[in-house]
């Protein structure tokens, strides 16, 4: 039994591959508490965006992209950028996984940069900014966690009016607000635990090996990977906050 039975989210994914979608979908239901009926999924690979489709939901996830870049120009951009603004402009409660917190600082006018030599993989610290440790959906956090990561792109450039909450050694913008909204990116991947991490990891090795010198260093990201119990927990913290 739900604890929030009457929210209604919609999940935005962009991926090719059936079992990955599911899976995605099975990790947004895991951290968020919700149900399968509760999370409506669209993938924009195939299919078009309505317009103001999010106004049908009480918040909207936008989740990863194994194969896609939040920088490159693809068919469907224009219209998930255009529901990211519609979403904001109505103030519905969106959040932005990885790819996810990418897209939503594109479309409100940050920049985001393909950075395969920067790139961060596997259970890496992340450290709250001063403002992070004043955030609702942060304060709870200590100074520094453990986050699940995987990506080449990050964003270089945060939109006005977004608040750095959280960086790491080598980047800032590991998480940002949007001031005064509900509206929250993180470049760690909320929705894994170790063993979700891992999957996504064996899945997607062949767009990671370009980082890795050899098979033997992705198995040793592998091998390392931590309970990240903090982050287990923020989006099951951003439907209880925000819906």
């Amino acid at each position: 039994m739900t604890e929030f039975p009457n929210i209604s989210a919609l999940l935005i994914q962009a991926r090719t591959e059936a079992d990955m979608l599911r899976q995605e979908l099975d990790c947004f239901l895991e951290r968020t508490r919700l149900t399968h009926g509760q999370i409506t999924t669209h993938n924009v690979i195939t299919t078009p965006l309505e317009k103001g489709m999010s106004d049908r939901f009480d918040m909207v996830f936008i989740g990863g992209a194994g194969e896609f870049s939040a920088a490159d120009d693809h068919d469907w951009m224009h219209d998930l950028v255009a529901c990211v603004r519609h979403t904001v402009h109505s103030r519905t409660p969106l959040f932005g996984s990885c790819w996810g917190h990418q897209v939503i600082a594109r479309a409100l006018g940050g920049r985001v940069e393909h950075d395969p030599f920067r790139a961060e993989m596997g259970c890496l610290p992340v450290s709250l900014s001063e403002a992070g440790r004043k955030d609702v959906l942060f304060s709870g956090f200590p100074a520094s966690f453990l986050a699940n990561m995987g990506h080449h792109d990050r964003v270089t450039i945060l939109p006005p009016g977004a608040i750095e909450l959280a960086r790491s050694a080598t980047q800032p913008f590991q998480a940002f607000r949007m001031a005064g909204l509900p509206v929250y990116g993180t470049q760690f991947h909320s929705e894994l635990d170790a063993a979700r991490e891992k999957e996504r990891l064996i899945r997607y090795q062949r767009f990671y090996m370009d980082e890795m010198p050899d098979a033997s260093a992705l198995q040793g990201v592998i091998d390392a990977l931590a309970e990240t119990t903090e982050v287990d927990h923020l989006l099951y913290d951003f439907v209880r906050m925000f819906a």
